[in-house]
């Protein structure tokens, strides 16, 4: 009977799905690829981050990644965004993500769900909440109760929340992969932490292998201490030389930098277009199966997200899509153009037996072979000299620096220094309107600089994080002392902030910032004290929060001169 009624349940799932259009995925994987519904298959995907953008360019935006020639996009999860208070949990707007997932879905590509909720990305304090810190006994992304507990609670969250909405491949959605954690190995296995770290890392897989999401969990930059129910993946410039530490998992790539964030008082970055193809194609000649661009589109730090310290507000990235959407050109063409000779080898990369042939130094010949078919890769590795390589009678030209493909081992149809697409520059013009007025309005710093105005009172200096829990880039400290008779003094104060504004009695007597991104710096500044009742005033301020850098205590002292 009870098996009479789970058949009959079994067949009512599949009547429904069948229903209501909806296909669902497995996915499983081997050592050559992931496997989706029984396929090997290559998969070229790009970061598009939903809070970087508007709901209202989204769809644009997976269109033209599409059009692309990518199958996949992939995307982090802003734990700070989704839940800027404890248990106060924000889903609207360009944080609607499962409306996100869903454009994805309706284009008919897959995704690639990065829940960290540690994710780094250049975003305010990596991504973790600020009020974390007000926890007891909390040790950030370390083994601990107490940051365990959060981290779960907010990974259940959106793992049901995907579930509620039948996202996940199993359910017929589009996510075929999950992360958990992000480049962990690569920061936080320290010799002062290692058993702590060890402890949490492998307490991250278990977790997030408990949630039954019916897909694969990958961790990325995890080369060192990776557990066995995970996939390891690589992050870089370039990871062709990388392979998995396991021989039964594929060589997977989650973040290919197609540029690099800005910072405030630095030149954009510029990753040439030939550079990312040539290791795209290095990658996938080199048995590679899944790469991501990290960025495929930006887009922009909105409100107070970008993170740092210094990080500017735009993310552009040098991303095949600009900060605004638009085609960046000759880049999107040109990897387009490789996209689609990689697909139309597909079947054969995969499933294929394949040689190496080294021809000379940084001169390396693939063969993949599949039944009566064969395809070829020729790449030259040096990148000051072209060179002329023969294979079965016919010579090829190859650029320094660049990979030639050959679906057939004869023609050459693609190098990746080999640039057809049109250049386009986009140039920002002046626009004179009338419609826009400036002015100023002065701050009446008065009460902050008296016993007028103040939220609280300690006996201590309170670091800022806790203090402002992440509402505001800045928090006032104040102190007075009794002096007799007017003298002079030197003020002195330590501080690992980014900025600090120092006052006596309401004047300006020392200001300073800490460049070139060294966050620990002492103010020193002359000051005079009067006879009766003094004032400082310090004026804090933080250019982005980053992980690992404490707004501690400051430390003032006033020297006699």
């Amino acid at each position: 009977m009870a098996t009479a009624r789970g058949c009959f349940l079994a067949l009512l799932a599949v009547l429904l799905a069948v229903a209501t259009g909806v296909e669902c995925t497995t996915v499983a994987y081997g050592e050559r690829s992931l496997i989706l519904d029984g396929e090997r298959r290559i998969i070229i995907s790009g970061s598009i981050h939903y809070p970087r953008s508007t709901p209202e360019m989204w769809p644009d935006l997976i269109k033209k990644a599409k059009e692309g020639s990518l199958n996949t996009i992939e995307t982090y999860i802003f734990w700070n965004g989704h839940e800027p208070r404890r248990r106060e949990y924000n889903f609207e707007g360009n944080y609607d993500v499962i409306r996100f997932f869903k454009e994805i879905q309706d284009a008919g590509m897959y995704a690639i769900l990065r829940i960290g909720p540690y994710i780094c990305g250049e975003w305010n304090y990596g991504g973790l909440p600020a009020w974390l810190r007000h926890i007891p006994g909390m040790k950030l992304r370390l083994h601990n109760g107490s940051f365990e507990n959060e981290m779960e609670t907010f990974t259940t969250l959106i793992v049901n929340k995907m579930k509620d909405a039948n996202m996940f491949a199993e359910q017929g959605g589009p996510i075929i992969l999950a992360q958990i954690e992000n480049e962990y190995g690569y920061t936080m296995l320290q010799p002062n932490n290692m058993q702590s770290a060890h402890e949490y890392i492998h307490w991250c897989a278990d977790m997030a292998n408990k949630q039954n999401i019916g897909i694969p969990w990958i961790m990325c930059q995890q080369d060192n201490d990776v557990p066995p129910n995970v996939i390891n993946t690589c992050n870089g410039f370039y990871c062709h030389d990388w392979f998995p530490n396991r021989t039964s998992i594929p060589k997977m790539w989650t973040e290919n930098w197609t540029g690099w964030y800005r910072d405030w008082d630095q030149p954009e970055f510029r990753r040439p277009t030939e550079d990312i193809a040539f290791a795209v194609a290095m990658f996938f000649q080199k048995r590679g199966s899944l790469q991501n661009y990290y960025m495929y589109h930006g887009g922009t730090n909105f409100g107070r997200s970008a993170g740092g310290p210094y990080i500017a507000t735009s993310y552009d990235y040098d991303a095949p899509l600009d900060e605004y959407g638009n085609l960046r050109q000759p880049k999107y063409g040109h990897l387009k153009e490789l996209h689609s000779v990689l697909m139309s080898m597909e079947k054969i990369l995969v499933y294929g037996n394949y040689t190496d042939t080294n021809c000379g130094d940084n001169v390396t010949i693939t063969k993949y072979t599949l039944d009566s078919s064969s395809a070829c890769f020729i790449n030259n590795r040096f990148d000051d000299r072209d060179v002329n390589v023969t294979l079965d009678g016919i010579t090829h030209h190859l650029p320094a620096w660049s990979v030639s493909i050959l679906p057939d081992c004869k023609n050459a149809i693609f190098n990746s220094a080999k640039v057809k697409t049109q250049t386009s520059i986009m140039v920002n013009e002046e626009q004179k309107t009338g419609r826009f007025k400036w002015s100023w309005m002065p701050e009446n710093l008065r009460p902050f600089m008296t016993d007028e105005k103040g939220n609280f009172r300690k006996n201590e200096l309170l670091e800022q994080i806790i203090t402002t829990s992440d509402q505001s880039d800045y928090l006032w400290y104040r102190t007075s002392l009794e002096h007799k008779g007017d003298k002079s003094y030197m003020l002195y104060v330590n501080t690992t902030g980014h900025e600090l504004y120092a006052f006596v009695n309401g004047k300006l007597v020392g200001q300073q910032y800490s460049p070139n991104g060294n966050f620990t710096f002492q103010l020193k500044s002359p000051a005079k004290l009067h006879d009766g009742k003094n004032y400082i005033s310090l004026l804090s301020g933080t250019i982005g929060l980053r992980v690992y850098i404490l707004f501690k205590d400051y430390f003032i002292r006033l020297l006699e001169q």
